[in-house]
């Protein structure tokens, strides 16, 4: 039975408190990584990205061949996986060779995946002639600790060793609202 009355929507959520902000996820990374080191809570930390957009590296033209090649690979994989599979649980006759169960999985594979490549080139041929790996990335990343902890967070962000040559600077022992970033000066 609960002790909620009937208009309690249940126990209230922690309020959150910003203690730096940075301008890569390495650099906040870093810092959560220095307040775990001190044995601070760090399931009380989030690192937060904010201004978030969507980049699409392009890596390279899709072209017959490779569409070919690449179906031929995935499909000789799986083909290999089924054809010892078979072979590990004997769910075969006995009189087929172990052996050539996995190398008939590897060419029926190759023959079906090459397949496969043809026929996603012929679709998206025109429309889409390249290959890309799709991320979101953040302009700031906010290290955000539950405000009942936010203050011994700021003391020991305080205490972050400078960065080494190289890596992003940050502000220590400042309280950081908001829309306000570390710049990486």
């Amino acid at each position: 039975m609960s002790s909620q009355t009937p208009g309690d929507a249940g126990p209230a959520r922690s309020a959150h408190r910003t203690v730096a902000s940075f301008d890569d996820y390495a650099a906040a990374e870093r810092a959560v990584d220095y307040l775990a080191d001190q044995k601070f809570p760090v399931n009380r930390v989030s690192i937060v990205g904010r201004d978030l957009k969507l980049v699409e590296q392009v890596v390279g033209r899709v072209t017959l061949g490779r569409s070919l090649l690449n179906g031929a690979l995935s499909g000789a994989l799986a083909g290999v996986l089924i054809g010892w599979l078979f072979t590990v649980f004997n769910w075969t006759n006995p009189v087929v060779a172990r052996g050539w169960l996995i190398l008939d999985g590897l060419w029926f594979g190759a023959v079906v995946g090459a397949l496969f490549g043809l026929m996603s080139y012929l679709i998206t041929r025109g429309p889409r002639d390249f290959a890309s790996v799709g991320g979101l990335q953040a302009d700031h990343y906010d290290v955000v600790v539950d405000a009942e902890v936010a203050d011994e967070a700021e003391r020991l962000v305080a205490g972050l060793p400078a960065p080494s040559a190289g890596e992003p600077r940050f502000s220590r022992g400042e309280r950081v609202p908001p829309g306000r970033r570390v710049g990486s000066t």
